[in-house]
């Protein structure tokens, strides 16, 4: 198909319903490597989603990795971003040009989805008040789902959710895809202002 790869969206979902699985998206390479390592010798069903061959580098190769506790990789006050996959590179691009506009976001990498690092997210909700998930998937069953269960039980605050909006998956470039589904740093921003005061930042 030209280099191109099919997507599935729906995969995280239907895992996630399955008593005691572990349900991982791979931020990069470095993380993918590290957590076979460390699921190899552990009894259960343990499913990761990996990334593409060219993803974008997030961790040294020295980083350290704990299954069901999230990564925080940039600090903020006004937002939190919690992202996984290939979206932890276009949070960290939103949070960059949110600062261009003194908008502080804080951005997290929840690659566990399952179990959810309950804490961080309720930790994150107290301190920014207003959270984004990002996530390549549809919107859904996966990562905005399971952050949104975390909040409503503990400390509900506005969310937004960036992701598929209830479409199938198609062949194409990396690129292409993520232009076509929404699954952009552009998209994490329009939706930082839909949670601003009066839509706007």
């Amino acid at each position: 198909h030209n280099g191109g790869t099919h997507t599935s969206f729906e995969d995280i979902a239907l895992m996630r319903e399955i008593p005691g699985a572990t349900v991982i998206t791979a931020t990069d390479s470095t993380m993918l490597k590290y957590l076979i390592r460390e699921i190899k010798d552990i009894y259960g069903i343990h499913y990761i989603t990996t990334i593409r061959k060219n993803a974008y580098k997030i961790y040294d190769e020295n980083e350290k990795f704990e299954i069901g506790k999230g990564k925080v990789l940039k600090d903020g006050k006004d937002f939190t971003i919690i992202s996984n996959g290939i979206m932890v590179a276009e949070a960290l691009k939103a949070a960059e040009e949110l600062e261009k506009q003194g908008i502080s976001a804080a951005v997290i990498d929840m690659f566990t989805v399952k179990p959810i690092d309950k804490d961080l997210i309720i930790e994150y909700a107290k301190k920014t008040g207003k959270i984004i998930t990002a996530e390549n998937h549809n919107v859904t069953g996966g990562l905005g789902s399971a952050v949104a269960d975390v909040l409503v039980e503990n400390y509900p605050v506005p969310m937004r959710k960036v992701g598929v909006e209830d479409r199938f998956g198609q062949v194409g470039t990396q690129d292409f895809l993520q232009k076509e589904y929404g699954l952009t740093a552009e998209k994490i921003i329009e939706k930082a202002s839909e949670l601003a005061l009066g839509g706007k930042l």
